[in-house]
């Protein structure tokens, strides 16, 4: 049997950089192996630097979407 997964979804929406990198990676810390972290930002910075730093700690980043007019939703698989 496989261990359930958790969605959790962050809203950083209207932070800007450096603050949706900070806030993502404090919970991405609180999240266990196989956990999805769904970042919502309308910073479109963000949308590489959140990335970035997840891909840099090891983890999968599994998108990055346009979900509204400026909003983007970005897919994090934690390690």
């Amino acid at each position: 049997m496989t261990e359930q997964q958790t969605v959790k979804r962050l809203d950083v929406t209207g932070e800007i950089c450096p603050w949706p990198v900070i806030l993502a990676m404090k919970e991405v810390k609180k999240m266990k192996s196989g956990d999805i972290l769904e970042v919502i930002t309308d910073h479109m910075p963000s949308t590489l630097n959140v990335p970035a730093a997840a891909t840099k700690d090891g983890h999968q980043v599994l998108g990055s979407e346009r979900i509204d007019d400026g909003v983007y939703k970005i897919s994090i698989r934690i390690k």
